[in-house]
């Protein structure tokens, strides 16, 4: 399982969420770049060597690839695009050749956490999320997590979303050593993923 890369950029007072994944039917790496929740763009590039927008991230030439070579190809280009936001050069790094509405008509997954205040409703943790499509619930999602905790071992689990599109991920663990804590979720349905980090604050008396 191929995690993606989440990262926040803050650039003269704007933050940019920067989000790379790789969609592995189509043996797509794609990054895209968003403001307030909203996509303003994206970089794609084919892993298995048919086209590549930039020579900054190589073709491969070999379609067989293993997960660790795709992983280092996405990490690359995200470091590209994020690179890009933190320099201010954002729109010479998204792909021009796309029009506004060929990018609005990709199919795109969400994934929602719908039970933020209360994560611990026992002893152990859990997490409500929701996966959609346009606003559609998406049945029979797959939803594979990894707990990261300081000097500690990930953590993974994996479940399915119901007929609503709604999932429960629960894992045992305290909830006294979650202050550092982040859960990585990918959620997945017919080759197409979305990748979400979540991290937990503890809160105030």
């Amino acid at each position: 399982m191929i995690f993606g890369f989440n990262t926040d950029i803050k650039h003269e007072g704007t933050v940019y969420h920067v989000q790379s994944e790789a969609r592995q039917q189509e043996k797509l790496l794609q990054t895209q770049v968003f403001l307030r929740g909203r996509c303003i763009g994206k970089r794609a590039s084919h892993y298995d060597g048919s086209s590549a927008p930039s020579a900054e991230v190589p073709k491969t030439g070999e379609a067989g690839l293993s997960e660790p070579q795709v992983e280092q190809l996405l990490r690359e280009q995200h470091k590209l695009v994020s690179d890009a936001v933190k320099e201010g050069r954002l729109e010479t790094i998204l792909d021009k050749h796309e029009a506004p509405e060929a990018l609005a008509a990709v199919k795109q997954l969400d994934l929602q956490w719908m039970n933020a205040s209360d994560v611990f409703p026992d002893s152990s943790l859990l997490l409500k999320l929701l996966v959609t499509e346009a606003g559609a619930a998406i049945s029979g999602a797959k939803l594979v997590s990894r707990l990261d905790r300081p000097e500690q071992k990930p953590v993974f689990n994996e479940v399915l979303a119901d007929s609503e599109g709604k999932a429960e991920l629960k894992l045992n663990v305290d909830e006294a050593g979650m202050a550092s804590a982040a859960v990585l979720v990918q959620a997945s349905h017919q080759g197409r993923t979305v990748t979400r980090k979540f991290t937990f604050k503890k809160s105030a008396d």
